[in-house]
């Protein structure tokens, strides 16, 4: 008999990796959680797709904060039926997933207007979303066919989705999101975030820090907490709960992690601590998101905001004291029911005397289920417009003084990204202005002191101070 060898083995042939591809809307809480759920897929054979047509699933990660966000998660998924059925003709499949605070609000309504959605989800249950789509895939399998599988997931559960969900591993952004705290217990008259996103609930201090470490391990230099409430953070640590500024201080720790962020802010949770930390910690990037809704008292109190015109000079002079060089940015809502050319004149007055880096400005627009939708007393159109119009202008006004005031400096300006043309690369200043600079790719990811040759209407050029071409602003 001849001897026997070790048996033969057939190269296995690694399966295809099936095909993710996923639509954020809105927030930068909703970037993190659509980072997290292509986190939760990989190790299920989920690769990123960059568009629906190459994708075997596509979750849309949805935002309620927007006019009309509902109608416009429904017009989406039209198109994306049409894709569906044409998949479903060639002997394929589809997945399609809802998730995010438009999940939440009409997760009920969604099942019977799209019923060929497979699986709806609020954004506290999207830890469970392997689970959903092996169930999904399973039902693809069989005689459901356009129907959908029908997962509807909007509950509150009572263990946090962070404690299941996995290490980043992936390659970090050179600026990346880590989410530390959700929810809010404020309850605004004209905000659904409360309704969507559950009462105020914050991660441990050491598993955000873990966290962060591993992406700066991972590549990031710069790091936005988010919340939607960040400063009313209060997560467990080795001595109790900690704050926003204990937790900060344990960040700055952290050895490759070169800057802090973090949004967005409530004035009512603008605490000494955090006051001070600003003037402390260098790692503390001096830019502030610090929504203030509106200048009228009585419009704030209308809103439930908990906050008036003074405190919120008090809270940014407390601020500039500790870092004079501090930049504002603010959120402001005009023509909330009940205001008058006297409550918006307040707000005006506000934003004269605060002045701002950089806003964002809406018009009001009832959010159903919130009180404010109820009221009686809704202004006209025509007059949100016009205040809208006046409000831009004066924000506009004060953002370009801002950039203006730094061009011809020198300063440090953390490059994140290639820009749209060849060979530029695009960053931001401490204060959170966009700059546009023309280097070799070898600066991406670095710390580099540019001089400001000029400024557009929404960036900064720039140069290395030693080829500086002096330009007058644009």
């Amino acid at each position: 008999m001849e001897p026997r060898g070790p048996p033969l083995h057939r190269p296995r042939t690694p399966p295809l990796a099936k095909k993710l591809f996923i639509k954020t809307y809105g927030c930068q809480m909703n970037v993190y959680d659509s980072e997290r759920m292509t986190d939760l897929l990989a190790p299920i054979g989920y690769a990123v797709a960059d568009r629906p047509e190459a994708a075997d699933l596509v979750i849309l990660n949805t935002c309620h904060i927007r006019e009309k966000a509902s109608e416009k998660v429904y017009s989406e998924l039209g198109r994306l039926r049409r894709l569906k059925d044409q998949r479903r003709t060639k002997g394929g499949n589809l997945t399609l997933a809802v998730a995010g605070c438009v999940a939440q609000a009409d997760g009920a309504e969604m099942r019977r207007r799209a019923p060929y959605v497979d699986i709806v989800m609020g954004p506290q249950a999207y830890h469970r979303l392997p689970e959903y789509v092996a169930r999904a895939e399973r039902a693809a399998a069989g005689p459901a066919g356009q129907a959908g599988v029908g997962i509807l997931d909007t509950e509150f559960p009572v263990e946090s989705k962070f404690d299941h969900l996995p290490a980043p591993t992936r390659q970090a952004a050179v600026s990346t999101f880590v989410s530390i705290q959700e929810g809010c217990d404020k309850f605004c008259t004209f905000c659904v975030v409360p309704y969507t996103r559950g009462a105020e609930f914050s991660r441990p201090l050491q598993q955000i820090v873990d966290e962060t470490r591993r992406r700066v391990d991972n590549g990031a230099r710069e790091v936005t907490l988010l919340g939607q409430n960040v400063n009313a953070y209060h997560g467990a640590a080795l001595d109790g709960d900690a704050n926003l500024a204990e937790l900060i201080d344990a960040l700055a720790d952290i050895d490759g992690l070169a800057r802090i962020r973090y949004t967005t802010s409530h004035p009512r949770d603008m605490d000494a601590d955090l006051i001070a930390a600003h003037g402390s910690c260098a790692k503390l990037m001096p830019f502030l998101h610090l929504p203030v809704q509106s200048g009228s008292d009585r419009i704030l109190a209308a809103m439930n905001r908990q906050h008036t015109a003074a405190d919120y000079h008090r809270i940014v002079g407390a601020l500039r004291d500790a870092r004079p060089d501090l930049a504002l940015s603010s959120d402001f809502i005009v023509g909330y029911p009940g205001e008058t050319d006297a409550d918006f004149e307040a707000t005006l007055d506000l934003v004269r005397t605060t002045v701002f880096a950089q806003a964002y400005s809406f018009k009001y627009s009832a959010r159903p289920g919130t009180p404010a939708a109820a009221l009686q007393d809704q202004v006209p159109e025509a007059a949100k417009d016009e205040r809208l119009q006046a409000l831009q202008a004066l924000l506009n006004e004060q953002q370009r003084a801002a950039s203006q005031a730094i061009v011809g400096r020198t300063t440090e300006v953390l490059l994140e990204r290639p820009g749209r043309h060849q060979g530029q690369l695009v960053g931001r200043t401490m204060w959170n202005q966009p700059v546009q600079a023309n280097l070799p790719p070898s600066y991406q990811g670095s710390l580099a002191k540019l001089h400001i040759d000029a400024c557009a209407a929404n960036s900064l050029d720039a140069s290395l101070p030693d080829t500086t071409d002096m330009r007058a602003c644009a």
